[in-house]
């Protein structure tokens, strides 16, 4: 069976508005977050993903009732992260409507305690972010890459991307798994908001390093960037974020797109469904139902 990729918008939060930057610098206001969802929801979106951005850096926990709102509006998967550091702070955001959990900082400063989401709410919960930017300061016992003439490795960063840790990312990438990770959230600081494209180095290094799934962010601008990480690496999913806030695409009309290149995405004329998360998650099945059962003969199903 042909798996299908995954398009996820993502809502990078602060000060409870969506908000959007350049290499996680230069912050500019997005819009509101549970408008954006229900919108994202009702495009046909595979999943969202809620980042409380300034979370960690200000040492405080993620909006849980922001949190509930978004939860609220939208049947499709949900993973939020930002300040999680405790399986208390992971059980109040699924409590609160979410169905994975995002873990950067929290990670790094304390691996085992992804031992320990995975132990108490399954590995399908658990999802490690990675901020990675390159470093062209060679250390001994990095993996080393060249490109235009260049040698750097890829570090690790916490703190919303405020501060390297001196890890390699592909190390820790493979460390994550063994800790029972259940997926991975890569996102490059050095694409973020460039709309440049994906980092296809980076990207296609972590998805063989791993056996687990692996999302792609930082640096769509356009649909052929997706084609592009889609076409030249094996990860499962992309995520993005400027494409989708300043209305350049619906995430329909990005999913025709990418479909019109043979690759398999969830895809219903103007509607994305997954029955088998649909009909474990009905929290408002009958009415989202409600708004295709008059005009189904129009429609034509693609279900992976």
């Amino acid at each position: 069976m042909v798996l299908t990729k995954r398009i996820i918008p993502c809502l990078d939060v602060a000060n409870g508005r969506v908000v959007k930057g350049l290499n996680f610098e230069s912050i500019k206001d997005a819009g509101d977050p549970v408008q954006l969802a229900e919108k994202y929801s009702t495009e046909g979106a595979d999943e969202l993903v809620f980042l409380d951005i300034t979370a960690s850096s200000e040492q405080r926990e993620t909006i849980k009732s922001l949190v509930k709102k978004v939860a609220e509006v939208i049947d499709i998967p949900f993973t939020v992260g930002g300040g999680v550091k405790t399986l208390q702070h992971a059980r109040d955001i699924l409590l609160n409507g979410a169905d994975k959990v995002a873990i950067n900082t929290g990670a790094v400063k304390n691996p085992e305690v992804i031992t320990e989401l995975m132990e108490l709410f399954g590995k399908q919960c658990v999802v490690v972010a990675i901020d990675s930017r390159r470093n062209y300061n060679i250390e001994k016992g990095k993996n080393i890459f060249s490109e235009d003439g260049k040698k750097f490795w890829f570090e690790v960063f916490i703190y919303g991307g405020k501060k390297g840790t001196g890890l390699d990312v592909i190390d820790w990438a493979k460390k994550i798994e063994e800790l029972g990770a259940g997926e991975i959230l890569l996102t490059s600081i050095d694409r973020d908001g460039t709309k440049d494209g994906y980092d296809i180095l980076l990207t296609n290094e972590i998805v063989h390093a791993v056996g687990i799934p692996v999302i792609a962010s930082g640096g769509c601008g356009k649909p052929e960037d997706m084609i592009d990480i889609f076409k030249n690496t094996e990860v499962n999913a992309a995520l993005a974020a400027s494409i989708f806030h300043y209305e350049t695409h619906s995430v329909n009309r990005v999913k025709e797109i990418i479909q019109e290149h043979n690759i398999p995405v969830r895809y219903w004329s103007g509607f994305v469904i997954s029955i088998s998360y649909a009909t474990s998650h009905p929290k408002n099945w009958d009415s989202w139902f409600g708004k295709i059962s008059g005009n189904i003969s129009k429609y034509s199903f693609d279900i992976s």
